[in-house]
């Protein structure tokens, strides 16, 4: 028994008291209810799953015919068929996607570290001139974008999810006039890529792959206009191979 405790003194005390401790239990639930609450919520994030399919993944780096200097003038040009869970607890929406990749670039050159090990970024898709297809046997199928709408369907993708709906569809990017070393760094036939997902709430939710490296004739059996917004845009033309 602690020195000085006495247990008939304080029974005595509890049963004259009874209501105030009734109110102190009353409120200290309540608070433990209020915060446990605050904590829940703070719990409640989304979180996206990140996958890549089958079809229109796949980048190709292309001639656009000009030369500069003794350097030949190419874009790179990335389709990627994703598909994106939340599997989080809380609903979000697809506010931006980028596509990263590491630039082509010898060892120990001037920007080697920044873009051979660090990520060169995409961060604007473009827009694709017409739908992304494949044929099987007689029929054709249309695969569907996930930010832009079809011009076949005139459907759009759905961006907004709530915890265990996903979307899937298809996103483009074109790059710029390059020159060098300034395309994604090919090894066996493939390309490593960052894609990075930004929520409603600004997280990123990210995943690295390996995707297929093609000729524009390959890329161009899924879409006739692969590759072609930009020059589209400035009244160019491309080589047709």
């Amino acid at each position: 028994m602690a020195p000085g405790f006495n247990p008939l003194y304080a029974m005595k005390w509890m049963n004259e008291n009874e209501g105030v401790l009734s109110v102190g239990i009353f409120i200290t639930t309540l608070l433990l209810g209020w915060v446990s609450g605050i904590f829940a919520a703070l719990r409640r994030k989304p979180k996206f799953k990140i996958e890549l399919f089958d079809g229109p993944t796949f980048s190709c780096t292309y001639w656009t015919g000009k030369t500069l200097g003794d350097d030949r003038v190419q874009r790179t040009a990335i389709a990627l068929y994703l598909h994106i869970t939340n599997v989080g607890s809380a609903p979000s929406s697809v506010e931006d996607i980028s596509i990263g990749y590491h630039w082509h670039l010898l060892p120990f050159s001037k920007l080697w570290l920044r873009y051979s090990i660090g990520w060169c970024w995409l961060r604007k898709q473009a827009v694709a001139l017409s739908d992304f297809h494949a044929y099987i046997g007689d029929q054709i199928k249309v695969f569907p974008f996930l930010t832009q709408k079809n011009s076949m369907t005139d459907i759009g993708g759905h961006t907004y999810l709530e915890p265990g709906m996903s979307t899937n569809g298809v996103i483009y990017y074109e790059t710029g006039d390059d020159t060098g070393g300034n395309f994604p760094s090919p090894r066996n036939g493939q390309v490593k890529i960052k894609v990075k997902v930004n929520d409603a709430f600004g997280k990123g939710h990210s995943r690295v792959f390996r995707i297929p490296l093609v000729s524009l004739d390959k890329a161009r059996e899924y879409n006739p206009s692969f590759g072609n917004t930009r020059a589209k845009l400035r009244g160019d033309e491309l080589p047709t191979h």
